[in-house]
């Protein structure tokens, strides 16, 4: 008998050990609507003008054609070109070039020109870095705070590996939220993030907190790796001890026959499952859905989350 595409797990075992020949199929609610318009193409067009590199377009995003239309980007910063070699993740791996002193200027422009009220800033890894990239973040925030002192930033940053002042550097810059995504299950680190630490990302949301306790802290999580409910469940658990505000859970899209496959996909309603169990763990904002990333919403997510925050002192 055929296997509903509606079910929760969708696997191929048998296909496990060999090369895959083709993607595995979506189900009929992953879909996207090819990216068009004129405020997306406003956005292209500002993007390019100041060569800035954006997630979107490096990682494959399914949400760009939405959020662009919105003048919506996600800007990466530190070139295109990554020091590490993740299964999920479609940005090139090599040698990166050096540094532009000029991009952290052309990001407030952007950001100006965009009329973001909310700007998300990730990068690339940089391990080639002495301080893996925190001070060129730090210069970005500053750039940004003095070209548009209205917007909020949050920074999506890596883990640093651990290099001594880095994240005590990036956190002083007060950028409104830190997001650091721990991805996946600690047992599936060794394939799906082989250059990372789970404990290492776990200690970096944590230490956030505790150099500055009014931060906001953020996490994101794949569904679709091969991990368990169970699995999840605890990850969640580890991020509240660690006192993250926000945790974001989206489904893991494979970009290439290169990547890692695709486990399961979990329908709407099992995200929204998932959702609840996290409210129910105390996260102060949750965004479950199969189209969640970690900058998609984010706008409206903060302030949101700033929203209630400031009830909850209050009350």
């Amino acid at each position: 008998m055929k296997k509903s595409l509606s079910e929760e797990r969708y696997r191929h075992p048998e296909k496990r050990g060999r090369v895959d020949t083709e993607l595995v199929r979506k189900p009929p609610w992953i879909r996207v609507r090819a990216p068009q318009g004129e405020g997306y193409n406003k956005t292209r067009e500002t993007v390019r003008r100041f060569g800035l590199h954006t997630v979107c377009e490096e990682a494959g995003c399914p949400n760009i054609g939405e959020c662009w239309s919105k003048s919506h980007a996600s800007l990466m910063i530190m070139g295109g070109v990554c020091t590490r070699g993740c299964s999920f993740c479609n940005v090139a791996t090599g040698k990166p070039e050096g540094l532009d002193p000029f991009e952290p200027f052309g990001v407030a422009r952007s950001v100006k020109e965009m009329g973001l009220r909310h700007v998300v800033i990730t990068s690339v890894d940089r391990d080639d870095l002495p301080d893996g990239g925190a001070g060129h973040f730090c210069d970005t925030v500053r750039a940004v705070r003095e070209l548009c002192p209205s917007t909020t930033i949050e920074l999506l940053t890596p883990d640093f590996r651990d290099k001594k002042g880095a994240l005590e550097k990036v956190v002083e810059a007060k950028p409104d939220v830190f997001n650091h995504n721990l991805e996946t299950v600690p047992r599936l680190y060794p394939t799906v993030r082989p250059g990372a630490r789970y404990f290492l990302s776990l200690w970096l949301l944590k230490r956030v907190k505790e150099l500055d306790g009014e931060m906001f802290t953020k996490s994101g999580m794949m569904v679709g790796l091969g991990e368990s409910d169970d699995e999840l469940y605890q990850v969640m658990d580890d991020m509240r001890m660690a006192d993250v505000d926000f945790l974001t859970l989206g489904q893991y899209l494979q970009p290439t026959l290169k990547h890692a496959k695709v486990e399961r996909f979990l329908s709407p309603d099992g995200f929204s499952r998932l959702g609840s169990v996290a409210r129910g763990k105390g996260f102060l904002q949750v965004a479950s859905s199969p189209f969640t990333r970690s900058s998609y919403h984010a706008d409206d997510d903060f302030a949101e989350m700033r929203e209630k925050r400031r009830a909850k002192l209050s009350g």
